[in-house]
């Protein structure tokens, strides 16, 4: 009668340790081995890269949006003049900020000048887009002010206008040149609209990290602005950031009541809250579509154990009959399978960590090996491959090549636990 040991002894391992390391003369299954643990390396590096490239972009995209925008815009539904004319914008901007500016979870409240332009430096000309603010505002704009990657002296924007890296690029111009800027919409005359042309000095010259905002930005002092567009004593927006921006939707009503009834909302979720949806939908598809490629190389381990199974039938006949029990047996070519699934998992997430964190480094060599940048700015907004290293997503991937590795070892391994001995010896 066959005695019941307990489960995974250390016999059960020194039985499936012999297996794995068999040659191949001896009936062992070493390349299948080492391709299964190939495989699942491959699988959970990819997986491991993927999950913190796509946190990477999602954490970069999001802080350039609250690193150089407005977290929530107030704009005015209009009014009207006292000639009848309906005004767009705030005829009190100062007061109407100061309301704001006491909402509780404000930390900013600034008005502001915003227009579409045209500069040109003589030879180049490239549109752009005016934000006129005071000197004290732009300061406090975290990837444009203080702090923030530029070059020239922030203390003399009264002086002259600021201008994001990708329009001074574009017109070939640097701290200390001068531009001009062109209004469409400038000075009213008898002949109708003339366009207002002025020339300012470029003082400062920042680099916000999104494509799309250094090369279309242009920072102008607020009063320059308001007399430049013909808003005297106006302004067509107040810009407001909040402590808590993933909270945007709790302040919209404070902020609402604050700036007065013909006041509307404008968010920076209103803004980009598709694309990251969008970005949401990708990556539970991107993780779906890996975890299939992890369960494609666990599959290998099923046909290892398979031919294992099948090379050791007269060993398991003889182990059976030597007194060793079915889940023994189990044991032990699970144990086979478990073993490949572990090592595999664990190279694997050494080798997508080490890429993850060396992100950069690689694509620069990629960069050299394609002699061009494969990472185009100007479609994907950000001037660089990000690479976020989360624990959650490392545990995810661990968990998910494990648990695969062992849910399919057990059909081979309950094959071979149910082998008949009889069966097994009969030809041999």
């Amino acid at each position: 009668m066959a005695t019941r040991t307990a489960p995974f002894s250390r016999f059960e391992f020194m039985i499936a340790w012999r297996y794995l390391r068999a040659r191949r003369a001896e009936g062992g299954v070493s390349i299948m081995t080492w391709i299964s643990l190939i495989g699942i390396t491959l699988a959970v590096w990819a997986l491991i890269l993927t999950l913190a490239v796509r946190a990477g972009f999602r954490a970069e995209f999001v802080d350039t949006i609250l690193g150089a925008n407005a977290h929530v815009t107030v704009y005015s539904a209009g009014e009207v003049g006292p000639e009848g004319q309906l005004i767009r914008g705030f005829t009190a901007p100062d007061a109407v900020a100061a309301a704001i500016r006491e909402v509780p979870g404000v930390t900013r409240s600034a008005p502001l000048i915003r227009a579409k332009v045209i500069v040109t430096d003589g030879e180049r000309t490239t549109g752009a887009e005016v934000y006129g603010l005071l000197p004290e505002d732009l300061e406090t704009i975290p990837r444009v002010g203080k702090g923030a990657e530029a070059i020239g002296d922030l203390a003399r924007f009264t002086d002259g206008i600021a201008l994001g890296s990708g329009v001074a690029r574009e017109l070939g111009v640097t701290v200390g040149d001068r531009v001009k800027v062109i209004s469409p919409q400038g000075t009213r005359t008898p002949m109708g609209v003339s366009p207002r042309t002025n020339a300012y000095e470029v003082v400062y010259i920042f680099t916000a990290g999104r494509y799309d905002i250094d090369s279309t930005r242009i920072y102008m002092p607020f009063v320059e602005a308001q007399s430049f567009f013909n808003k005297e004593g106006m302004a067509d927006e107040i810009e407001v950031m909040v402590e808590v921006p993933d909270q945007i939707e709790g302040y919209g009503l404070p902020i609402l009541n604050a700036a007065g009834p013909q006041a509307m909302l404008w968010t920076w979720k209103d803004s980009s809250g598709a694309y990251l949806r969008a970005l949401t939908i990708e990556d539970n598809v991107m993780f779906v579509i890996m975890s299939v490629l992890v369960l494609i190389a666990a599959m290998n381990i099923i046909s290892g154990l398979i031919m294992l199974v099948k090379n050791k039938g007269r060993d398991i006949g003889i182990l059976r009959t030597m007194g060793l029990t079915e889940g023994s047996v189990l044991r032990v070519f699970f144990i086979c399978g478990a073993f490949t699934g572990v090592i595999g998992t664990v190279a694997g997430v050494a080798l997508g960590c080490l890429t993850a964190l060396n992100i950069d480094q690689i694509m620069s060599a990629i960069n050299w090996v394609n002699g061009a940048d494969v990472w185009d700015p100007s479609i994907r907004g950000i001037y660089a491959l990000p690479a976020k290293l989360q624990l959650d997503d490392v545990l995810s991937a661990v968990v998910l090549s494990l648990g695969l590795s062992f849910v399919v070892t057990l059909f081979p391994a309950r094959r071979a636990a149910r082998m008949n001995p009889v069966e097994a010896l009969r030809y041999e």
